[in-house]
């Protein structure tokens, strides 16, 4: 599946939902090492962006992201609509990130 037919809107611009296959989703439980805390912490101490959480944060959404297309794709979809992300802390220092929408067979629509 293209990531251009991944979407968080509720339909796709020139095309048409043929069949709607259920929502899928892809889940990532996340940890941050000593390591992470302590460089996390020292940046802290001067503000602004805390560039090691950042990638983790991004690394957990794009691992989340590709296993929802992966569950997309054993579905046969061809697109993913309504798109969201949520992030739960399991118990401090540990989060889940979740990503979900719904699995469709979508055709393009003849100009």
């Amino acid at each position: 599946m293209q990531h251009t037919m991944i979407t968080t809107t509720l339909e796709l611009p020139g095309y048409t939902i043929t069949q709607s296959l259920g929502l899928v989703r892809g889940i990532t439980v996340r940890s941050r090492s000593v390591v992470g805390n302590f460089f996390g912490g020292l940046q802290a101490l001067f503000g602004g962006n805390i560039s090691i959480y950042t990638r983790l944060c991004e690394q957990a959404r794009s691992e989340a992201f590709d296993l929802m297309r992966a569950h997309a794709d054993q579905l046969g979809a061809t697109a993913v609509i309504a798109v969201r992300y949520d992030a739960t802390d399991l118990m401090p220092g540990l989060t889940e990130v979740l990503c979900y929408g719904t699995a469709v067979r979508a055709t393009a629509n003849n100009s």
